[in-house]
């Protein structure tokens, strides 16, 4: 996969916007987008807004990862 930030602001601290990373195949092909922020993570497969995106606690996400 090929993953790229959209923006990258200067400070270190994720605010409430979060940050958004573009995620690819191999051959370029856009995959959708992670939305990383202080509260959650949001996956946007394709075009899908972040609004509509599928949504996860960062607790909930670290209990699954945990668990693998």
């Amino acid at each position: 996969m090929k993953v790229n930030i959209k923006e990258l602001d200067v400070e270190m601290e994720l605010k409430n916007s979060g940050v958004d990373l573009v995620v690819a195949d191999p051959q370029g092909n856009h995959v959708g987008d992670l939305i990383v922020t202080k509260t959650k993570l949001i996956w946007c497969q394709g075009q899908t807004k972040g609004k509509n995106g599928k949504q996860i606690p960062w607790k909930e996400f670290i209990a699954y990862m945990n668990s693998l």
